[in-house]
């Protein structure tokens, strides 16, 4: 007896009609709580049930969904009996918003191209037409001599024009097609990029009546997430800082973010939630792997060179930290509201956002701080022959900051990237705001107090140093002065006669601070020096 064969084709248009069959509805994103990796979106739908079991499916849902995360909930006593993921492969191809609009021009360039070619072979038709009625008129034709030359004038001139216009329509031609194979390039590397396939969830519910009810349906996506960034600025050496509160978000969730109320979150489910657990730890003689065969290692290279591409996929976005928001974020903090009753910080908007799936960085404003602050200078001639501005602010612990890059403005001036570093244990946070090159500092061996002496079978090698201040500002301003001494670990390099002169010393890390004041236009002079003794015929690295 016969059997009936399936055909892939076929069960691939059985399984497309089975999927298709339960009627469709489409989820509404209404919010989206962003951590730092990852992000949880909460979607919404009404839907109409018979009595009994329904299926519906549906759709504007995330792809690469982490299933354990899924809640579905259902009103009016209908019963979640079920509910799957389900890429749609069955989709037409899904492209970036950037990729679909360099697909429309390159649609758009390659008609007009076509456009051009005609006009080209037109053009060819016309010339050759009149190349040969040119040689059939001049040969049957009774003219005299002054009638055929001035029709052959006029066929020149027609001639000439035709092939005139065929030269502009060839240099058209050739810029369209540079352009094209531009934007060719363009797309094949936006289409690199890994853009997420959107998804679509199955979902069985029990109705004990025919009802209608509202699902809620909750789930973690892993192409997301936010960094923080500032705008610190400064009038002057006196007043607060203003410090403006930015995150980047970014998503590549296969769904557009469209009008969502934003919540950022400084947790990270990736991190996982279980505490470690320390076993005993076993010590055991090493012995060195086996060496394996080199064309198998580089077999194996290509894969794991494609699975590290793979991994940073989403980390090859344009970052807008360079991006300064100041208009209108002084009202932000009317619709910002800070969370921290849980073990993560969050910030909830109460304003809609829009982020599209494209995996860029979009920048929102978060909070704005206007906080008391003192200032001072600060110099490590050693290192920087600068004075930097710093701006020390206390009780920041509860402004709720992570560690970012920071835009520093001074005097109404942009005056370079700084770090906001929250991970110290001090109770001030200290802010530079940039070089002032109206402080004066110049740092230098003396040479007179130079010696090298060899005594015995040692070498004993004195330095001494200078430092210079002068303040050029028509305020005064307090320095805060930094250079060291040395600190041996090796018992042959011994370090005598320690001069910290009037610094700060601290005798474990050889760090010495000088805290100056300077009247405008005055200048100041601090000074140290040591000797070191080590044997002779050996050099100590990093003396000079």
């Amino acid at each position: 007896m016969a059997h009936p064969r399936i055909t892939l084709t076929g069960a691939l248009l059985l399984f497309a009609g089975c999927l298709y069959a339960q009627p469709q509805q489409k989820l509404n994103i209404e919010q989206a709580t962003v951590f730092l990796s990852g992000a949880e979106l909460a979607s919404t739908a009404k839907v109409t049930l018979v009595k009994g079991e329904n299926e519906f499916i549906f759709t504007n849902v995330a792809g690469d969904v982490n299933s354990q995360s899924l809640t579905v909930s259902a009103t009016n006593g209908v019963v979640v009996e079920a509910a799957t993921f389900q890429n749609n492969y069955l989709a037409a191809e899904v492209l970036s918003p950037r990729a679909t609009i360099i697909k429309d021009s390159i649609e758009l360039i390659a008609a007009d191209t076509q456009l051009v070619h005609n006009k080209i072979m037109v053009l060819g038709h016309e010339s050759g037409s009149i190349w040969k009625n040119s040689q059939v008129s001049g040969a049957n034709t009774g003219l005299s001599v002054a009638e055929l030359q001035k029709y052959l004038d006029l066929i020149d001139t027609k001639m000439e024009a035709i092939l005139n216009r065929q030269d502009v329509e060839k240099a058209k031609m050739k810029k369209m097609k540079d352009r094209l194979t531009k934007l060719n390039e363009q797309l094949n590397e936006e289409q690199g990029r890994g853009y997420q396939h959107g998804g679509q969830l199955l979902v069985k519910f029990y109705a004990k009546e025919a009802t209608t009810a509202d699902v809620a349906i909750d789930y973690v996506v892993p192409h997301a997430g936010w960094s923080p960034s500032y705008d610190v600025f400064a009038d002057d050496a006196n007043g607060p800082v203003k410090l403006f509160y930015k995150a980047n978000i970014f998503q590549n969730s296969g769904v557009k973010w469209n009008n969502v109320r934003l919540s950022l979150s400084t947790g990270n489910p990736n991190e996982g939630a279980q505490a470690p657990t320390m076993n005993p730890w076993y010590l055991a003689f090493y012995y060195p792997q086996p060496m394996y065969n080199r064309s198998y290692r580089n077999a194996m290279a290509p894969a794991a060179a494609y699975s590290k591409s793979a991994e940073n996929v989403m980390l090859d976005t344009t970052v807008m930290n360079d991006l300064v928001v100041t208009t209108g974020t002084s009202s932000m903090n009317e619709y910002v509201s800070v969370d921290n009753a849980g073990i993560n910080t969050s910030f909830d908007i109460d304003l809609p956002y829009t982020i599209p799936g494209d995996g860029q960085q979009h920048l929102v404003a978060i909070k704005k701080y206007e906080l008391p602050a003192t200032y001072r200078y600060y110099t490590v001639p050693k290192m920087d022959k600068d004075a930097f501005l710093q701006a020390q602010i206390t009780n920041w612990e509860d402004l709720n900051l992570l560690p970012g890059k920071s835009n520093i403005f001074y005097e109404g001036t942009y005056v370079g990237q700084g770090n906001i570093d929250v991970r110290n244990l001090t109770d001030t946070m200290t802010l530079s705001l940039g070089r002032d090159k109206k402080i004066v500092v110049k740092r230098n061996r003396d040479t007179k107090l130079r010696s090298v002496k060899t005594i015995g079978t040692n070498i004993r090698e004195s330095f001494s140093y200078t430092i210079t201040v002068r303040n050029t500002r028509k305020e005064a301003i307090n320095l805060i002065v930094q250079d060291q001494q040395p600190v041996s670990n090796d018992k042959d390099i011994v370090i005598d006669e320690k001069d910290a002169g009037t610094s700060e010393y601290n005798e474990t890390t050889g760090m010495m601070k000088w805290a100056l004041q300077l009247a405008p236009n005055e200048t100041k002079n601090v000074s140290f020096g040591y000797t070191i003794r080590y044997p002779r015929g050996k050099t100590v690295a990093g003396l000079r």
